[in-house]
C-alpha cells in the first residue's frame, strides 16, 4: 500500500464498498454525534467523510486536532444508508470507517475559516493566500484558468503557430506605462527593463522568417491598480502572423475565443464568429465608449439640432458654442414614477456632471417634463422620432464638449440599462473595434501625438502621411471587446523603416531620435521584413469573465494587492547597504514630513 494515499478524496464510489484503502488530506470539519466522531477530509480533488466509531482508541487524539490539520487515514470503504447519503457529494454514497489515523500536519489557530463563504477583508486574504487558496472558489477559480491557458495553447498550435519565450531581462520599451528597472550589476549606471509586453522581439521573429509565433507571455507594468487590471505582472496570449491583413488577424483569434468561451461557458450565448466590427468613430457615437458592451441594446443618438435655437436655454447655449447634445433612450420609463428621475439626477451630480435632463413621453405620446415645457410640439416629436422611442418611453439628454462629455453618455448608458434591466444575462457579446485613428491632438500641448500604437501602420501608408490631414489618418489598429471589457489591444505593423520614420516626425519626433530609441528595430526591417500583424488578449481578463469575478485578483494564484505589494513574501522590501554597493546605486528617499510640536509641553512629551 502506497505510503500516503491509494487514492483522492474524490475517487471513492459505492462500488469501492468492502476496499481498504488510504488517504490523506486536510480536516475541512469535524462532528460530533454523540460518541461518533466524523471527519469531512478534503484534499484537491474533493471530500471523503471518515467516520470514527463511539469505541475507537483514536478519538482522544482527533478530538484535540484543529480543523486544516492533514491526516492521512486508513480504513475500509463502507456504504452510507437512507438519509446519511450526501447527493451533493460525488463521494456521498460512502465514508471511510477509521483504523489508523496518522496526524501528518497539525494548524496552528486559523486568521479566517476555509469551510464556508464569509467575506474577509482583501489584505487579510492576501497575507494568507495558501490558505485563501484552499477555500472552494478561489481554488475552482485558479484551475479554471489552468485549463484556460492549456485550451488556448492547444488551440493556437492547431492553427499553426509555434511557441516561442522573448526575453524577460531587455530594454526599456515605448509600451507608454512605466518600466520596471532592474539594475545591471556588470554595467554599473545601466539597467535592464523587464518587458511591458513581447512587442518588439515577436516582430523580431517575424522578421527573423519564423511565421506563426504565439507564448503566454508575462508582462510588466510599473502602473495603478484596477478592478480588470492587475498591479505589476499580468499574462497575455501573445501571437504575431507574417504576410497578413488586418482580416487575417481577425479570421485567426475569432475561432480561439468563441471555442473558448463557448468551452468554459457552455451555458452561455456567444457571439458567433465573424464578430461585429464597428469603427471607432462609430463606437464613440453611438456607445460612448471604445468598449461598448453589446448586451446593452441601448444606443445614443445626436439630437443637437432638435435644441440648435431652441427655447430651451441651457442647451441651446451649448450648441450655438459648438457643443453637441447626446440622447439616451430609455425603453418603457415614461411611466416611471418622479422618484426614478430624481435618483438618476442625483446619481449624475454625484459623478461631478450637473445633473441629467430628460423627457418623458405618456401612453398618448405627448412629451412631458421640464424639458419639455421648454421646447415645441415638433421639436420633440423630432427627438422621438430619431430615438425610436415609442409612446410610453423616457430619453435622458447629456449635453457639452470634448471627450469627456462622450465618455459621459456612455456611462449614462450603462446605467440605464441596468436601472431598467436590460442588460443580457449569461451572454458573451464580442465585438472588434476598428479604425481608430492614427493621430490625436494633444490637449495640454496642442500637439499633434500618437493616439494607440506608434508601430501600427498607417491606412494609406506612406502617401497618406505625406498628403492627409494627421488628424483624419486612420491606422490599422483593433481592439477586440467582451463584454464591455478591452480583452486586447492588436495591429498591423509598420514594416518599413521610411514610413516609421515619417510617422515618428509627424508627432514630433525627429529621425535621429527614433534611430536612437528604435534602432534594433528599424534596422532589422531594413534588411527584409514581410508585412505583419498581431494582437494579445488578457489571459487574466479572459478568466475574470469566465467566472464572473468582479475583481481580477480573485483568477490569479498569487497577486498583489492594490498598492502593488505582497503581502505574504513582504514585497517589495529594503535592501542591505552591501547589496547597493555591490550594485553601484545609492539611494535618494524622498523626505517624511514630521509634524512638528507646537508648543514646548508637546515636544518634553516626544
Amino acid at each position: 500500500m502506497h505510503r500516503y494515499r491509494t487514492h483522492n478524496c474524490a475517487a471513492l464510489r459505492a462500488n469501492d464498498v468492502g476496499s481498504i484503502v488510504k488517504l490523506s488530506g486536510w480536516v475541512h470539519s469535524k462532528r460530533d454525534h454523540g460518541g461518533l466522531l466524523f471527519i469531512d477530509l478534503r484534499d484537491h480533488f474533493g471530500i471523503t467523510q471518515i467516520v470514527i466509531p463511539a469505541n475507537s482508541s483514536l478519538l482522544e487524539t482527533i478530538e484535540k486536532i484543529r480543523v486544516e490539520s492533514v491526516l492521512c487515514v486508513t480504513g475500509k470503504v463502507v456504504s452510507r444508508e437512507g438519509e446519511t447519503i450526501n447527493p451533493k457529494l460525488p463521494t456521498g454514497e460512502i465514508e471511510i470507517q477509521a483504523d489508523n489515523i496518522e496526524i501528518l500536519s497539525s494548524a496552528a489557530v486559523l486568521p479566517f475559516q476555509v469551510n464556508g463563504n464569509e467575506n474577509y477583508p482583501e489584505d487579510l486574504r492576501l497575507t494568507y493566500r495558501y490558505i485563501d487558496l484552499r477555500r472552494e472558489r478561489l481554488h475552482r477559480n485558479i484551475l479554471l484558468r489552468s485549463n484556460v491557458i492549456s485550451s488556448l495553447r492547444n488551440r493556437m498550435i492547431e492553427q499553426g503557430f509555434t511557441e516561442f519565450q522573448t526575453p524577460i531581462l531587455t530594454a526599456s520599451s515605448p509600451e507608454g506605462a512605466r518600466d520596471f528597472l532592474v539594475p545591471a550589476r556588470l554595467h554599473p549606471g545601466k539597467f535592464y527593463a523587464l518587458p511591458q509586453a513581447p512587442q518588439q522581439f515577436k516582430q523580431l521573429a517575424m522578421v527573423a522568417g519564423f511565421d506563426r509565433y504565439f507564448q503566454i507571455a508575462p508582462c510588466f507594468r510599473d502602473e495603478a491598480a484596477r478592478a480588470d487590471r492587475s498591479p505589476g505582472e499580468f499574462y497575455q496570449l501573445d501571437f504575431e502572423m507574417s504576410f497578413v491583413t488586418q482580416e487575417d488577424v481577425f479570421e485567426t483569434l475569432e475561432p480561439v475565443m468563441e471555442g473558448i468561451f463557448k468551452e468554459f461557458a457552455p451555458n452561455h450565448k456567444i457571439s458567433p464568429a465573424p464578430f461585429e466590427r464597428i469603427p471607432y468613430k462609430t463606437a464613440m457615437k453611438e456607445y460612448g465608449s471604445d468598449k461598448p458592451d453589446l448586451r446593452n441594446p441601448l444606443k445614443i443618438t445626436d439630437v443637437t439640432s432638435a435644441f440648435d435655437g431652441s427655447d430651451f436655454g441651457l442647451f441651446a447655449k451649448i450648441t450655438a458654442e459648438g457643443g453637441e447634445v447626446r440622447a439616451i433612450p430609455a425603453p418603457g420609463a415614461g411611466g416611471k414614477p418622479r422618484s426614478f428621475f430624481d435618483k438618476l439626477n442625483g446619481w449624475a451630480r454625484e459623478e461631478k456632471m450637473g445633473g441629467l435632463g430628460y423627457i418623458t413621453f405618456d401612453e398618448t405620446g405627448a412629451a412631458k417634463g421640464p424639458i419639455a415645457k421648454n421646447l415645441d410640439e415638433a421639436r420633440c416629436e423630432a427627438i422621438k422620432q430619431a430615438c425610436n422611442l415609442q409612446n410610453g418611453d423616457a430619453v435622458f439628454f447629456v449635453a457639452g464638449k470634448g471627450l469627456e462629455m462622450v465618455k459621459f453618455s456612455g456611462t449614462v448608458r450603462t446605467k440605464i440599462a441596468i436601472e431598467l434591466g436590460l442588460i443580457e444575462q449569461n451572454a458573451f457579446r464580442f465585438c472588434w473595434i476598428v479604425d481608430f485613428p492614427m493621430y490625436e491632438l494633444n490637449e495640454e500641448t496642442g500637439l499633434i501625438d500618437f493616439s494607440h500604437n506608434p508601430f501600427s501602420m498607417p491606412q494609406g501608408g506612406l502617401e497618406a502621411l505625406n498628403s492627409q490631414d494627421p488628424l483624419e489618418i486612420n491606422a490599422y489598429q483593433y481592439d477586440i471587446v467582451c463584454n464591455g471589457i478591452e480583452l486586447s489591444s492588436g495591429a498591423i505593423r509598420n514594416h518599413r523603416p521610411d514610413i516609421m520614420i515619417r510617422a515618428f516626425e509627424i508627432a514630433g519626433y525627429p529621425e535621429e531620435e527614433v534611430e536612437k530609441r528604435f534602432g534594433g528595430m528599424l534596422n532589422a526591417f531594413r534588411y527584409g521584413a514581410p508585412p505583419h500583424g498581431g494582437a494579445a488578449p488578457g489571459v487574466d481578463r479572459i478568466v475574470m469573465l469566465l467566472t464572473d469575478e468582479p475583481n481580477i485578483r480573485e483568477v490569479i494564484l498569487f497577486p498583489l494587492n492594490q498598492q502593488g505589494e505582497d503581502l505574504m513574501m513582504c514585497a517589495p522590501a529594503p535592501t542591505t547597504p552591501e547589496r547597493l554597493k555591490e550594485l553601484s546605486l545609492a539611494l535618494n528617499l524622498p523626505k517624511v514630513n514630521v509634524k512638528k510640536p507646537e508648543n514646548a509641553s508637546e515636544a518634553n512629551k516626544n
